[in-house]
């Protein structure tokens, strides 16, 4: 098919009370257009034009990561008006989706279906849905025969109209020749004193077409956005769809309802999800995965059989099989755990490579580190990375002992087998098989008396 999309996106959004362009107001932490448009490329059309206005380049250059088209609407004469300005580029020939940039959850398989019979002979496809309470929505005029005759907006509906419970969803396909033709004759004689796209479905019909509609599945499909609650309700919508997929694919919820994916979450078998974990970016789990209540993870990949208790955050890391992390943890970018490692409660991990089986228990910080096998650092460790200027690496060996309440200062190196005594601050490198202490001696006062209070 010659497919073409054009995707409003020029209104401001005055109900949402803010500076930012309604389009770019976040779901699932990706601008509503941009769901819009990563639908529209899943359907492999020839251009995709997005109409902007509000905002000015705000908009595009937001999106500029995206490969799409953009025309500007600048005055907001309508959604016929702004169809139009987004026509200049699109060629005579073939099939023109129109989709709405505030519109975020319409089902690809719903698209393709429209998409079907609009390609059909002398015939165009409208996105409709009956509502129980369809206030605020243009009715679908039928005749006595069922067809399609003209949609009528809320504000120019008679009493009689407004009882029909069909209503218009503005998603429609039609060829392009015919939709420009339609849409110069628009006029703006309505209670609105704007342009409607929805005219158009009149002037087919007098034309000799034939209007199929296509159902939506769900009323959620064809939702906009047009204040902060309705931001929120299709936030859950769209987090209830992704749990509801997560447990057909044989995940364990906790709870469906506390659970946040924004962005990628791949996941082998038999993983449980505790409450209030939250998924950024591309998230990859493997096998056996177990994360706790309260766990962010963001673009992390996770090997088979791990454990990450509470309220642990792992971003942009690597973590291998079999590792225990948290509670409490916080796993930095650029951090590669092997397989086997344990990082215990109040540790942070940053840009550093941890060797197979080895542990940092709690209370520690690993930054710039390389550390090899079998490895165990004690509560309060801290490796010294940052002079004020510069960063240096902590190099450690294979089976090394790092007593409590010790300072690695970079750069240093710990060759294997080293044992660092409890309470030392370590400058110069430690050579394998040594113990390294640096303490303050201890001195005993027998005589000493406790300070106490003064009478006032």
């Amino acid at each position: 098919m010659n497919l073409k999309i054009v995707i409003l996106a020029a209104g401001k959004g005055t109900r949402m009370r803010s500076n930012l362009p309604k389009v770019l107001h976040k779901l699932a932490h990706k601008p509503l257009v941009e769901h819009v448009i990563n639908t529209a490329q899943a359907l492999s059309p020839e251009q995709i034009v997005v109409v902007y206005g509000h905002g000015g380049e705000i908009v595009p250059d937001t999106l500029k990561h995206l490969n799409v088209e953009w025309a500007e609407q600048a005055e907001q004469l309508g959604t016929g008006h702004a169809v139009e300005q987004g026509m200049v580029n699109i060629k005579q020939d073939g099939m023109v989706l129109v989709l709405y940039g505030d519109v975020p959850l319409t089902c690809l398989d719903t698209l393709k279906h429209l998409l079907d019979v609009g390609s059909k002979e002398n015939c165009m496809g409208l996105l409709t849905a009956c509502l129980p309470d369809p206030t605020g929505y243009g009715r679908i005029v039928r005749n006595t025969s069922g067809v399609v005759q003209k949609i009528v907006e809320q504000k120019d509906a008679t009493d009689a109209q407004k009882e029909i419970s069909e209503i218009n969803s503005g998603i429609l396909c039609a060829d392009a020749k015919q939709l420009r033709s339609w849409l110069i004759k628009l006029e703006n004689e309505n209670a609105q004193g704007e342009f409607y796209l929805t005219d158009v479905i009149e002037m087919a019909v007098n034309d000799g077409l034939t209007v199929e509609t296509v159902s939506a599945t769900s009323h959620w499909e064809i939702d906009g956005v047009n204040n902060k609650q309705q931001l929120a309700g299709l936030e859950r919508q769209y987090q209830r769809n992704i749990a509801i997929k997560l447990m057909e694919d044989g995940v364990m919820l906790r709870d469906p309802s506390r659970i946040d994916v924004r962005g990628t979450l791949n996941t082998g078998q038999d993983v449980i999800l505790d409450i209030n974990t939250v998924f950024e970016g591309d998230v990859n789990l493997g096998n056996n995965v177990n994360i706790g209540a309260n766990c962010i993870l963001k673009d992390a990949k996770v090997g088979d059989n791990v454990n990450i208790l509470p309220n642990s955050i792992v971003d942009n890391a690597i973590i291998g099989n079999q590792c225990e992390i948290g509670p409490f943890a916080r796993i930095r970018p650029d951090t590669c755990l092997a397989d086997n490692v344990k990082i215990g409660n109040f540790v942070e991990v940053k840009k550093s490579t941890i060797a197979d089986g080895s542990k940092v228990n709690h209370l520690s910080y690993i930054g710039d580190t390389n550390m090899g096998k079998d490895v165990n650092i004690g509560a309060g460790t801290i490796t010294c990375n940052y002079d004020g200027a510069n960063k240096s690496v902590t190099e450690i060996g294979d089976n090394v002992f790092v007593g409590s309440n010790s300072q690695l200062v970079a750069p240093v190196k710990i060759a294997d087998g080293a044992t660092i005594g409890a309470g030392s601050t370590i400058t110069k490198d430690v050579q394998g098989a040594e113990l390294a202490l640096s303490r303050a001696k201890q001195t005993t006062i027998s005589s000493w008396t406790r300070p106490v209070k003064k009478p006032k």
